[in-house]
């Protein structure tokens, strides 16, 4: 069978990316344009100025993954695009992009949720084999998902209420670190010790949901009660203490889930795989019951088009095409 050569396009929040993909596994190359540091003068992402930046820098985004590539259009298999979920204006952006590169090169178009390429940028490593376990967690999600096949989800628990990664911006506001906060949090973790007490969440639950509301109460009544009483927040090891607690409700669920679904593989995906205290804990969990653990390397974790293009490739092969009415939406749940 002849190589599979699929450009991708994400747009999805503030990140404007363009990958070629072969094979639904190699990267050939992934350009990024972030829009990190004009976001961060308030405190997050504005949507207007999120969708006007993608307007603005996407086709030398095109214009610079070619080059790197040493490629054209007219090599394409298909053009790849996220339509769901994330900001509106920002997915517009590149649909319409991807639409119009579609129709002039006359290739093939395939929507992609934003949710699967995380999952399957697990492909970047190594090819995921079935059924695996995925712990889906990013700024909007906190999944455990069992997959028997390629596009064959069964959710097995979610988050309540708040997602771990959302979670971690809102407790780093309370300890009035900058955004991004869940990079921050982390930074600032590794110079503290765990030493305030946090109740871990759903500790003697038997589902494989998670709950991170309580916890970020916690922190807020924590630092509010230390206030009143004149006493000075030692920062570093509260963000050491909220970190450990959050990871080790990840990693009870998750534990309870490989044990009763007698898990053997298992797949972690989302922005917030990128934390390196997760990623040591969860391979410990792993290791510990004789499961293969996968995480994507750091650049493929948060919003990238290489895991869009990875995500495509299975529907490539099935002949799964969008056409031109495809739109974007801001919430489409995979699982």
């Amino acid at each position: 069978m002849k190589d599979v050569y699929i450009l991708a396009v994400e747009t999805s929040c503030d990140e404007t990316s363009i990958a070629i993909i072969k094979n639904g596994c190699d990267c050939i190359d992934l350009t990024i344009s972030t829009q990190i540091d004009t976001h961060a003068k308030y405190g997050g992402v504005v949507p207007e100025i999120a969708s006007r930046m993608h307007t603005e820098s996407i086709t030398f985004v095109l214009e610079e993954c070619l080059t790197k590539a040493n490629m054209k259009v007219e090599q394409m298999d298909a053009i790849a695009v996220t339509y769901a979920p994330g900001l509106m204006g920002s997915l517009l952006v590149g649909v319409e992009f991807a639409k119009t590169l579609a129709f002039v090169y006359n290739k093939p178009l395939i929507a992609v949720n934003h949710m699967a390429g995380h999952i399957y940028a697990n492909n970047l490593v190594e090819k995921m084999q079935y059924p695996l376990l995925a712990l889906v967690v990013s700024g909007g999600h906190s999944n455990l998902v069992l997959m028997e096949g390629d596009y064959k989800f069964k959710r097995l628990g979610s988050t309540l209420d708040d997602a771990v990664g959302e979670c971690y911006d809102k407790v780093a506001r309370v300890l009035g670190l900058p955004y991004p906060g869940g990079p921050n949090i982390e930074r600032l973790a590794k110079e503290g010790i765990a030493s305030y007490d946090l109740p871990i969440p759903l500790a003697k639950d038997d589902s494989y949901n998670f709950s991170f509301s309580g916890l970020k109460s916690q922190v807020l009544n924590l630092v509010n009660n230390e206030k009143q009483r004149g006493n000075e927040i030692r920062k570093s090891d509260l963000a050491a203490s909220f970190q450990k607690t959050a990871i080790k409700h990840l990693i009870n669920k998750c534990e309870l889930a490989i044990k009763k679904e007698s898990i053997k593989n298992m797949v972690v995906a989302g922005g917030v795989s990128a934390n390196e205290y997760l990623r040591t804990e969860i391979q410990a969990l792993c290791m510990k019951n004789n499961v293969k653990i996968s995480i994507p390397p750091f650049i493929y974790c948060t919003d990238n088009a290489a895991m869009i293009g990875c995500a495509a490739y299975p529907l490539y092969l099935k002949g799964d095409f969008a056409d031109y009415t495809l739109n974007a939406k801001s919430s489409d749940e995979l699982f």
